[in-house]
């Protein structure tokens, strides 16, 4: 009996064993494992992407980290992760952490994004201008109150460049800690305006179709010499892809493997003609319907 036991132990290890061998997915373009960090600002679009990538490529398995910009920049800059998806390039000093050590940097745009201003449906204005917004980041103007993703994000950044300041004043100007909570305070506050990627006030947003039911998206009119200053344009498609919205910015996937792999393969895919539809559809612009590059990135 006490023979019958040993063995049945030793086969249920051995068993275990073998089960543990399970073969690795090989590595190529269209399977694999890919860890990829996505700035949140982007997320939904990205997201879809994913999904259909690997409906199409079962072995493609991703592994997401979706953060602020800010928050995901050293994970990347540290060598943990090593493709990235953000709506910027990869400044001068940035770039020096992978080129002094002889790895490629390859930056692929694949989309066109803008940042949308929105209200509670109830606010009487509608509109905005860029120096509007300007004044109230130099702290010249508290008449209008302004709340950001978060003051990690991409969105946070991008005023603080085009508002040529290190810090925003302490009135004013506010934040919350996602996209998602900026979409529920206007939906529930009229005295805001939330500023966010505009991919998160789409229809295809069903998830917070409740709360987008309460908000709209303004207008919004350039600063006087720059294209978009004859009047109030609001982020839609065709304004995205003629350059004419004030706000915009390229979505850009950054690949440092090193290596021909899956970071490759997905890179490519979403500029393919499948990837570009699911743009397209998405709302925003296109990489290849675009007439011109959109970089606001210091030292690009």
């Amino acid at each position: 009996m006490r023979n019958i036991l040993l063995i049945l132990i030793v086969l249920g290890f051995v068993s275990c064993k073998r089960k543990d061998k399970t073969p690795q997915i090989k590595e190529t373009r269209t399977s694999g494992v890919l860890k990829i960090l996505v700035d949140e600002s982007v997320s939904p679009i990205v997201q879809e992407q994913i999904d259909i990538f690997s409906l199409d490529y079962p072995d493609a398995k991703f592994q997401i980290t979706i953060k602020p910009e800010e928050k995901i920049i050293p994970a990347f800059l540290n060598d943990s992760v090593r493709v990235i998806v953000m709506p910027r390039l990869l400044t001068k000093a940035e770039e020096k952490y992978y080129t002094q050590r002889g790895i490629r940097i390859n930056s692929t745009r694949f989309a066109v994004d803008g940042i949308a201003l929105i209200t509670n449906k109830d606010n009487i204005d509608s509109t905005i201008t860029v120096k509007e917004v300007i004044d109230i980041l130099q702290g010249k103007t508290s008449v209008k109150k302004l709340v950001f993703d978060n003051t990690y994000s991409s969105t946070f950044q991008y005023f603080k460049q085009l508002a040529n300041i290190s810090q925003f004043p302490a009135q004013g100007v506010y934040s919350k800690n996602s996209s998602a909570e900026v979409i529920k305070l206007i939906a529930e506050d009229k005295n805001f305006i939330g500023i966010l990627g505009v991919d998160w006030v789409s229809d295809r947003n069903t998830k917070y179709a409740d709360y987008l039911s309460k908000i709209k998206t303004m207008g919004v009119k350039n600063l006087k010499g720059k294209i978009g200053d004859d009047q109030f344009y609001k982020p839609t498609q065709d304004n995205l892809i003629n350059g004419i919205y004030p706000f915009l910015r390229n979505v850009n996937i950054i690949d440092c493997e090193g290596r021909d792999g899956l970071g490759t393969g997905f890179a490519t895919w979403l500029r393919s003609q499948r990837g570009q539809l699911i743009v397209l559809k998405s709302g925003l612009g296109p990489h290849k319907l675009m007439p011109r590059e959109i970089n606001l990135t210091k030292g690009k």
